[in-house]
């Protein structure tokens, strides 16, 4: 006969196995959209918005992107309650997208927002414009 120990033990172990499955159910990668964008420092992000096709999102306030922007960057703000509608509205979900904000937590957000809309390839500018500068880079007006 199975005792209360033995049961409850064979009940954590079934949790576990049925969790690592469903997370790694897809070539052992997360399938959760908190992992299906990733962070780069200023130097990668610059390499990767050189490529035509990326499209690079500024995610902050009309006023901080007055203040100074990435060359060639689109505005839409992440604490707008429309921002899903505005972003799917200038953006290719078929293209990669970069975001960025002024120290890269709202842009993580962004990046997770459009992950949840379908949107494959999206990498968020990691410390933000602040990194950006601190590495030398510029900002247009």
């Amino acid at each position: 006969m199975i005792n209360m120990k033995s049961l409850i033990l064979l009940a954590i172990v079934t949790i576990i196995a049925v969790s690592c499955a469903r997370v790694f159910s897809r070539g052992n990668k997360p399938t959760n959209a908190l992992t299906a964008f990733s962070n780069v420092n200023a130097d990668e992000f610059q390499t990767l918005i050189a490529d035509a096709k990326v499209q690079l999102l500024d995610v902050r306030a009309q006023e901080e992107f007055d203040e100074g922007h990435i060359a060639g960057a689109r505005l839409v703000d992440v604490n707008d309650t429309a921002f899903v509608d505005k972003a799917l509205a200038v953006l290719d979900k078929n293209r990669p997208v970069a975001v960025y904000c002024r120290s890269g937590r709202r842009s993580a957000r962004a990046a997770l927002l459009l992950c949840e809309q379908g949107f494959h390839e999206v990498t968020n500018l990691a410390g933000g414009v602040i990194a950006w500068q601190d590495a030398g880079k510029t900002l247009v007006k």
